[in-house]
């Protein structure tokens, strides 16, 4: 097997994926089919409002993340949730929680790190739900932004160009794939990071996007292909990766500022120069295509990571909720 095949293969199996061919079922579950504004696959429900669009996101949490790592993952529950504003173009207002522990001091870690992201993205949090006489710990975390201008998944073209941004400025969270760029930065980077998706959106430079999720930039690459029907031939080689990490990790990676992206090819570099100019690494990695597949090359080598066609979040219309 090549070694493009054996790093294909690897993300189809990976944890990451599995968890995202989850939402399928929960979405014909809760008969999440008729058509609307925003089509159910995007990183946030947006709502109609005005000129513009309030955005509705929410995301949980795994137990074995909560039990290792409490303080990181109350830290998070505010840091994704922002990713999946600044995906859609929007800027974050505030977030809400649902937090189960057994007793104060088990929930103690994870209030402290929703606190601590909270004041340094200076988005505050107004309320939520608690309950602490649980037998474990559980925590979700929904947030509310706004979008002048809303970018979806659903709108990359054949032609476009294919781009990955990342800060690659961090460390791993052994023994977890979260890629951490965020606590060891200061304040001021990452308030600077929350203007960089609106300001392209408000340019119109981009087709589409989404936050890199649990399933590793590839991974996210195919939700967007299967949102907007297309498909990707993507150069492994150009992608952005921290100096010293193996392909085998950095492709199940979650990094906490990452975005896979399409435009039309004339406005990649100045996306590209817009990340740059703040400290974040982008480049051109592919190019989306008419072709039903998702196709990997790297060392001259290249193997087929999905058919486009072949559901893997079952995307379906509706208005008012969005599973992702």
């Amino acid at each position: 097997m090549s070694r493009a095949a054996a790093l294909a293969a690897m993300i189809r199996d990976s944890r990451g994926m599995a968890h995202k061919a989850d939402i399928a079922p929960v979405m014909r579950a809760l008969g999440l089919n008729s058509g609307g504004a925003v089509p159910v696959g995007d990183d946030a429900a947006a709502i109609p409002d005005g000129d513009g669009h309030l955005l509705l996101a929410i995301e949980g949490f795994v137990e074995d993340f909560i039990t290792a790592d409490p303080w990181f993952a109350g830290y998070c529950g505010v840091m994704v949730n922002v990713s999946d504003i600044l995906a859609m173009g929007g800027r974050p207002l505030a977030v809400v929680d649902a937090l189960w522990a057994d007793g104060e001091g088990s929930a103690s870690p994870m209030l402290a790190g929703m606190r601590e992201a909270a004041r340094r993205y200076g988005v505050p949090i107004v309320g939520g739900h608690s309950n602490l006489k649980a037998k474990g710990g559980q925590l979700a975390v929904a947030i509310l932004g706004r979008a002048d201008h809303v970018i979806t998944s659903f709108d990359a073209q054949p032609g476009d160009a294919l781009l990955m941004a990342v800060d690659l400025a961090g460390r791993f969270r052994d023994p977890f794939p979260w890629w951490d760029a965020s606590t060891g930065a200061g304040d001021e980077h990452l308030r600077t990071l929350l203007s960089i998706m609106p300001d392209l959106a408000s340019q119109r430079r981009l087709t589409a996007a989404k936050d890199i999720s649990m399933a590793g930039p590839i991974g996210t690459a195919i939700m967007l292909a299967e949102a907007s029907k297309v498909g990707l031939e993507i150069d492994l080689d150009a992608a952005p990766r921290p100096v010293g990490v193996a392909w085998e990790r950095w492709l199940s990676a979650f990094p906490s500022f990452g975005f896979v992206m399409t435009a039309p090819p004339d406005n990649a570099p100045a996306i590209i120069a817009r990340f740059k100019n703040t400290g974040v690494a982008c480049a051109r990695i592919g190019t989306a295509t008419a072709a039903a597949q998702i196709r990997l090359r790297m060392d001259e080598q290249e193997a087929i990571v999905w058919s486009a066609d072949t559901p893997l979040i079952g995307c379906h219309a509706s208005m008012e909720k969005t599973h992702a």
